[in-house]
């Protein structure tokens, strides 16, 4: 995985980028040369915030199980935690668009993350697990626009693509590690262990944040203003619907997720038919190859972004979730079903790192990067559950692969949609500023 290699001496790509930056007039931008320290804090955020917030949501409903919360109930838990991220996305992004002190927001939210933890594993009875719920899933949606806006403000836009690989790197690297320590915890210890573990976790990840030098962070760069008074207004989510390249994206993510975000969860029922105990071994090895293949493949998405441009590497991305669909219908076979999901951690990993240097193409001196992102996260998200009722229901009546090829129709679909409307965005905003 070579992740102590890339700890030590961050991306020479990334500062090379960072002396050519210029502004759309083709003047030279802003001189972003962050130290190395504050590099090396945004690497380590990445992977421990991925510790953190790994914890939580898979390993809940087994928890909550073996205090005898029936389906129903548990199933209660786990819509209430997702509802109250989804309401709060946007309103998460514009809030890092306002404040200046993102460090402080990232710090408050893990201790709230760590907080819902530990009343989960201290009180797992209802009232508390659902109020547990609420603040995990409302402060977890301040993760990603702060940690893109920081990385934005840091290193500027002409290295932001290679550092937004890198985030995902170190993040996809963190979600392995967590899978692994966390199911060793849970078989060895006790299933209460894996939270006390997500709050243990909590205090390396705040004493990161300290090694992130706030002058550092650029605050217009942040959220994607230029200087001067368009820079200086942050403008309305109303906006966002007038700008036609952004509202064709934002239709082509959500189809996206919606035709991705049912297939493992699928994957995993139908690897329980029969399988007993052993359907968990296979669901974790599913999860471990998605993510190892991301953390193989987000670095490289970053970098090729700035030479391919950004939509042949989205056209990659979409392009395998229709045939990891079609697929899933042509084997039982649990190794080849665990190896598909190599085009899972192909997806994601491209779309993880691309989908975010598009908004920030999209958003560049308007000042709603951060809010634009959030907005887009949120309508994702309610696409995202929205597969899972819709896709079981097929599932429910007429069969798994009635599933699966629903859902690869609908990736099919965003895949013409992204190839015949979409317009490549890299330098969209320089050639109109």
């Amino acid at each position: 995985m070579q992740l102590g290699l890339l700890a030590s001496h961050p991306d020479r790509e990334m500062i090379s980028n960072m002396k050519k930056a210029r502004k759309p007039d083709g003047s030279p931008d802003h001189q972003r040369s962050p130290s190395r320290r504050t590099l090396l804090g945004l690497d380590w955020l990445n992977f421990l915030l991925a510790d953190v917030q790994t914890g939580v949501g898979p390993f809940l409903a087994i928890y909550l199980a073996g205090y005898k919360w029936d389906e129903e109930r548990v199933g209660l838990a786990l819509t209430v935690g997702g509802i109250a991220g989804i309401l709060t996305q946007t309103p998460a992004g514009a809030l890092v668009d306002f404040l200046r002190s993102k460090r402080a927001l990232v710090g408050v939210a893990v201790a709230a993350l760590a907080a819902g933890a530990l009343l989960i594993a201290l009180l797992p009875s209802f009232w508390p697990v659902m109020g547990a719920q609420v603040l995990i899933g409302g402060t977890s949606s301040v993760f990603l626009p702060a940690i893109c806006s920081m990385s934005l403000g840091i290193v500027g836009h002409a290295a932001f693509d290679t550092r937004q690989g890198r985030n995902q790197t170190f993040n996809s690297a963190g979600n392995v590690i967590a899978a692994l320590s966390m199911g060793a915890l849970g078989y060895f210890v006790s299933n209460r262990s894996i939270f006390f573990f997500v709050a243990a976790f909590a205090v390396p990840t705040i004493l990161v944040l300290l090694l992130i030098r706030p002058a550092e962070i650029d605050y217009e760069m942040a959220r994607g203003a230029n200087d001067g008074e368009k820079g200086g207004k942050a403008e309305s989510v109303r906006v966002l619907f007038k700008d036609r390249p952004l509202v064709i994206f934002l239709v082509c993510a959500v189809m996206f997720h919606f035709a991705n975000a049912a297939m493992l969860p699928l994957l995993g029922e139908m690897l329980a038919k029969g399988r007993g105990r052993s359907s968990m071994l296979f669901m974790s090895a599913c999860v471990v190859t998605t993510q190892f293949v991301v953390t193989l493949i987000a670095s490289w998405s970053g970098r090729e972004a700035g030479t391919w441009g950004r939509k042949p590497l989205l056209l990659i991305a979409f392009s395998v979730l229709p045939i990891r669909g079609l697929l899933y219908t042509l084997t039982s076979s649990s190794a080849l079903l665990v190896a598909i999901q190599i085009m899972d951690g192909v997806g994601a990993g491209i779309f993880g790192v691309v989908s975010v240097l598009v908004i920030a193409d999209l958003t560049r001196g308007t000042g709603r990067f951060n809010l634009t992102l959030g907005a887009i996260t949120t309508t994702v998200g309610i696409g995202a559950a929205l597969s899972q009722v819709i896709a079981g229901s097929i599932v429910h009546h007429i069969g798994f692969r009635a599933g699966f090829l629903f859902l690869s129709g609908v990736a099919l679909s965003a895949l013409v949609i992204l190839y015949f409307f979409m317009p490549e965005t890299q330098n969209t905003r320089l050639a109109t500023e």
